[in-house]
């Protein structure tokens, strides 16, 4: 069987690659990156690493690559002899590969391809498969073939895989815990059922487990971090101070994740100790700069900290810890991110109440209030 993934970045050899691989596909990698791609096309294997004490290594072979703003016919050809599509090239990214994915599938139709295919958006993202649905249909003409043989199952990844350089530009070192979900009800084809994936009737609550404890508890050690002027995760989880806010901003999370969707508590601290565990791994040094990077889109109102804050703040539960990481996040200043600059220009020019309500999209004056407090408490 044949996949065709795009981004070949470190997520997507890493993690992506690697469950297809074990499941005996031939994944030709899409990137616009051409060191990348050209490696791929005349290696055709790469190697990956896992970062803890065994320190494995993993070949991962029948792979290629295209360069999709080189050979875009390349790739409509790739998906039309595909079994399945997936993605781990960032939200934002999305939009831009939706025409040329339109393209393969329209190409599919007109040979007569009837067999379902699924397009898997394994994205840091609620509902990412079912948003980039939304970006493909534009481009295509028949409907109803997309509707019948098209599939887009949401689903949950988590890997992490930090920034890192290497001689060889394909290998990438990876943590050994990873997790990937998909939603079996959206699924097309029922035939495939990858071993390693998870399938669930409803991914919500895993999604918001995952997103409120996983990204906001990595996000939660970054800020705190950085405001403590530490380089990279794994020293500052070193830190009691550090390790503390990140317990503490969990346990906030943990509670409307358990409220909200029934998780059993034991089984949930468990989970949250398995983070930490996670976080605090000696052999994956991941820089502070790529965790903390791109705040406003962190500061999302369905984003990790805006969006448990303001589902807690309806049932009536506290959250000053999630508030005071935002009140860090706002004064997170990256001369080499564009948004923090941004959000820095931002305070310059306006009132700060205008600025939390512009980048959290939060109306509720209360809110506002609580986190202006701790954008004051955490200035510098």
């Amino acid at each position: 069987m044949k996949a065709v993934h795009f981004g070949a970045g470190n997520i997507g050899r890493g993690f992506i690659g690697e469950i297809l691989h074990q499941n005996n596909f031939e994944v030709t990698f899409i990137d616009v990156n051409d060191t990348i791609i050209q490696a791929l096309q005349t290696r055709k294997e790469y190697t990956i690493g896992l970062a803890d004490e065994s320190k494995e290594k993993i070949l991962i072979d029948q792979v290629s690559g295209i360069n999709n703003q080189l050979a875009p016919e390349a790739v409509i050809n790739a998906i039309t002899k595909a079994s399945i599509i997936t993605t781990a090239i960032g939200p934002n990214i999305l939009p831009y590969i939706a025409e040329i994915v339109a393209q393969g599938i329209e190409a599919r139709k007109t040979a007569g391809i009837t067999e379902p295919i699924d397009v898997v958006a394994c994205e840091n993202m609620i509902r990412g498969s079912t948003y980039f649905k939304t970006e493909v249909a534009k481009y295509i003409e028949n409907q109803d073939y997309f509707e019948q043989f098209v599939g887009f199952p949401d689903a949950a990844v988590d890997r992490i895989v930090p920034e890192q350089k290497h001689e060889d530009v394909l290998y990438v070192e990876v943590e050994p815990f990873s997790e990937w979900i998909i939603n079996r009800t959206q699924v097309k084809n029922q035939v495939i059922q990858l071993h390693g994936v998870q399938y669930v009737d409803d991914l919500e609550p895993y999604i918001e487990r995952k997103l409120f404890s996983v990204n906001t508890g990595h996000a939660t050690v970054a800020y705190t971090a950085a405001w403590f002027g530490y380089a990279t995760i794994d020293e500052a989880m070193e830190d009691t101070l550090v390790l503390a806010q990140l317990k503490a901003v969990l346990t906030e999370t943990g509670r409307l994740l358990v409220a909200k969707w029934g998780f059993d508590q034991e089984k949930h601290e468990a989970y949250i100790e398995k983070i930490i565990h996670r976080f605090q791994n000696i052999y994956i040094s991941d820089a502070i700069s790529r965790v903390a990077r791109t705040p406003i889109r962190k500061l999302g109102a369905q984003e990790r900290f805006i969006r448990p804050i303001r589902e807690m703040h309806e049932r009536k539960m506290e959250s000053p810890h999630l508030l005071a990481t935002v009140g860090m996040i706002l004064n997170y200043n990256d001369p080499n991110d564009a948004e923090s600059k941004k959000i820095q220009e931002m305070i310059r020019q306006k009132p700060l109440e205008m600025v939390i309500n512009e980048i959290t999209g939060i109306t509720d004056i209360e809110l506002i209030e609580k986190i202006k407090e701790n954008v004051l408490r955490y200035r510098k």
